[in-house]
């Protein structure tokens, strides 16, 4: 028969329970399987657990918990993957106070996890909208596209983001939730265009908005933070992340190829407006720095640590783009940009008490080749091997590049990455 766990038996219980709440909040939020374990870990200390293991991956947790001479293993799974700066802030505050109060009782640890868990999002329906309607629109501009593109951007995002955030929130499948919102953001775009004609003017680039429309649908959280777990040797998260990003590439490639099929138009790359240097300069340094901020606020960031993200997301892009036009190689020039945004993240992000991750991957976003992925998925519908695969490889390298850069930036400003421990 088996016997009635005893009172630490049940302490154990409770405490372990807590400090898995703790992963499971984290990883819905949508962190790194690193900075996951590393948030467990600080609460079961807090909590009095005195050895804590965990094996993290995109979806589920399973966690060891060991207090004298027992122990409990726990597994859990996340269903729904997200992104939510201000969960991450709060759960990284959390940890702070409660290994500065520690020991902390299992109550006390309960009820702040709840008003976390509780604490709605900071932005309506419309107005997250809104925000991917503006990352969009300076990512049409950044692509070359004109002030006729750039509106019509602006609006196909706007309502392909309203579409997706609705869907999300009703539990649809994230996949078909993406080709849906793809086929709106690009099908708005496209009528925009008619409409635009049919009262006699004329757009010049029309494949700058075109693909410009669905880049709030790239996954640029989980490309960063995937590539960053596969640099901390998690291989099972890292793997994990990646694979979920090209899934969700893939199915809004294929829906902006579906439409592309239909109307007739190609994501060939733009040439160059020919603008002014001076004028260029100062029109990429606010596009820059309201696509980063737009992304910031889509990914529910307070004001502050937009403006912090997009101020330094500013600086790095336009370094990028300058390193670019010099001819440097797309790749080095995103390792050099993604470098600076892990150097001055680490600076910042400290003085205003948040996590790292939230002031550097969403200035690391506008980065992401979301552009070329589309292509490469483009042209491999169309059967078009080799140009496929040239755009896969920039993406690939792009990508590469960018995590690491963000990694050498962490391994020269934070020990635990320095070193293998």
């Amino acid at each position: 028969m088996p016997t009635a766990p005893d009172d630490a038996e049940i302490e154990l219980i409770r405490r372990s329970g807590v400090a898995l709440r703790v992963g499971r909040l984290s990883l819905s939020a949508g962190t790194g399987s690193y900075r996951v374990k590393a948030s467990m870990a600080r609460a079961a200390r807090a909590l009095g657990i005195e050895r804590h293991q965990a094996h993290v991956t995109l979806t589920e947790i399973t966690t060891t918990s060991h207090r004298g001479p027992s122990f409990r293993t726990e597994v859990t799974e996340v269903r729904s993957v997200g992104i939510n700066s201000d969960r991450l802030c709060a759960l990284e505050r959390f940890a702070q106070d409660v290994e500065r109060d520690r020991p902390v009782s299992v109550e006390d640890a309960t009820a702040r996890l709840d008003r976390i868990q509780d604490k709605p999002p900071l932005y309506p329906a419309v107005l997250n909208a809104l925000w991917a309607a503006i990352a969009c629109a300076a990512f049409a501009f950044l692509n070359n596209g004109g002030v006729v593109e750039i509106v019509g951007v602006f609006l196909g995002a706007g309502f392909g983001q309203a579409l997706r955030r609705a869907l999300i929130h009703r539990g649809w499948n994230q996949f078909g939730v993406t080709m849906l919102a793809a086929a709106l953001a690009t099908s708005t775009y496209v009528g925009f265009l008619a409409a635009f004609g049919a009262l006699g003017g004329a757009a010049t680039n029309h494949e700058a908005g075109y693909v410009s429309a669905v880049l709030f649908l790239v996954p640029g959280f989980p490309l960063v933070t995937g590539a960053l777990d596969l640099a901390k040797l998690d291989f099972s998260a890292g793997l994990a992340r990646l694979t979920y990003a090209l899934m969700i590439l893939t199915s809004a490639a294929l829906a902006v190829w579906g439409v592309s099929m239909v109307v007739g138009l190609s994501p060939v790359p733009d040439e160059p407006m020919g603008l002014d240097p001076g004028l260029l300069l100062g029109l990429r340094l606010l596009a820059s720095f309201l696509g980063v901020l737009g992304f910031a606020l889509m990914f529910n960031s307070p004001w502050s640590m937009a403006l912090a993200a997009a101020s330094i997301g500013m600086v790095a892009n336009v370094g990028r783009l300058w390193l670019v036009d010099a001819d440097v190689p797309v790749q080095a020039a995103a390792a050099a940009a993604a470098l600076v945004v892990g150097l001055l993240a680490a600076v910042v992000a400290p003085r205003m008490n948040v996590p790292r991750v939230t002031v550097s991957v969403p200035a690391v976003v506008i980065m992401v080749p979301g552009a070329s992925a589309y292509r490469a998925i483009y042209y491999m519908s169309n059967g078009a091997t080799s140009q496929a695969l040239a755009y896969a490889v920039e993406a690939g390298l792009v990508v590469a590049a960018l995590a690491i850069g963000l990694a050498v930036a962490r391994m020269l400003t934070d020990p635990e990455w320095g070193f293998e421990r």
